[in-house]
């Protein structure tokens, strides 16, 4: 084995352990488990120091910052056009110009063999083109180093429904992505609950020296099990569906929540039955559907979905008169504002945004 080649296998070789090591490791422990002298261990670690690894040096032990460094992946074939499909879909999520993602995208496409890493640059540009997020950003490092070191995070929240703005302490458990946007779930010190934060809502946020540990029995899948999307709650409310024949075919396409049931009728309409936490989450997806679906359980969402359908009927009446100022303006409803309004939910079953 070349003198070249061995360097490179034991450069990464401390980077492993170094990163099993929360503690840090002294140079003589390396050089006992690399079969090396110090004096080689501390020309590696300068070596890996220069090159970008964020290492850190206190009374006599070496380590990696974990929260600036990530492992290299060597990927197969198929396990990289998941990761292609995963960048495509994060741009299409992230609605604000940010600069981390643009460039871990990028990196990712340089690693990468053609035609794979087109797309990820796609992704990358597509990101690019959207509108100023530096808010945004700031806020998402904010939450997400609080998230990798353990540390609480005081975030400023802008409530969509009045409108006021209240400070919160929050220990951050994990971010979610969804079709409406990214979301933090974490125990806040105000509420003295778990709640559910946009990130889109929150105006500022300052990692804390304050630490914290999440509670061995909680558990982000369970957490969201009963959820539609991201609303949790500790009631489960049964709601039934009713596809038109048209639909059906549609509807059997995607697997739509963990507890649904289908069943196909005799005129080849079909019942989905899925039971979720907040059913208030599901009114944006039933209205996508149109005259194609009916709320047959429960009640009070039959009622809702019904009362909204008529007054959209209301609106569809009569032709708009050519100095309405919403046709100057654009359409009254932005696409992302009726998620955001089936999804706001301040304070319900756990959902502060």
């Amino acid at each position: 084995m070349s003198r070249l080649v061995t360097r490179t296998a034991r450069l990464r070789r401390i980077e492993e352990l170094l990163l099993l090591a929360s503690e840090g490791l002294p140079a003589l422990e390396l050089a006992r488990r690399l079969s090396v002298d110090r004096r080689t261990v501390y020309r590696d670690l300068d070596f890996l120091a220069e090159n970008g690894v964020p290492l850190w040096q206190h009374e006599g032990r070496f380590g990696i910052n974990r929260t600036r460094y990530l492992a290299p992946v060597r990927l197969l074939f198929h396990e990289a056009i998941a990761l292609v499909l995963a960048g495509l879909l994060l741009s299409r999520t992230v609605d604000e110009r940010n600069p981390h993602v643009t460039a871990a995208l990028r990196k990712l496409a340089v690693t990468l063999p053609q035609p794979l890493a087109a797309h990820l640059e796609r992704a990358a540009d597509r990101v690019q083109t959207h509108g100023d997020g530096l808010r945004h950003a700031a806020v998402l490092e904010a939450i997400a180093e609080g998230w990798g070191a353990s540390q609480k995070v005081k975030v400023s929240y802008r409530s969509p429904r009045s409108g006021a703005l209240r400070e919160h302490v929050l220990a951050p458990y994990t971010l979610e992505p969804t079709a409406s946007g990214i979301y933090v779930i974490g125990h806040d010190d105000w509420a003295n609950d778990i709640r559910t934060f946009k990130l889109e809502r929150l105006e500022t946020a300052e990692v804390l020296d304050e630490r914290y540990t999440i509670p061995a029995g909680f558990d982000t899948e369970a957490h969201l099990a009963p959820s539609w999307g991201i609303m949790s709650g500790k009631e489960v409310t049964e709601v039934v569906l009713r596809f038109t024949p048209a639909a059906t075919p549609h509807v059997h396409e995607r697997h739509w929540h963990s507890s649904q049931r289908l069943t196909v009728t005799p005129d080849g309409s079909c019942l989905l039955r899925v039971c979720v936490s907040e059913p208030v989450e599901m009114q944006p997806w039933i209205r996508s559907w149109g005259a194609q679906v009916e709320v047959l359980a429960p009640d009070w969402l039959r009622d809702r979905i019904a009362a909204e359908l008529r007054q959209a009927a209301d609106q569809y009446s009569c032709s708009p008169s050519p100095d309405d100022s919403t046709l100057s303006g654009g359409s009254r409803f932005s696409r992302s504002g009726a998620v955001v309004e089936g999804a706001s939910g301040e304070g319900a079953g756990g959902e502060a945004g």
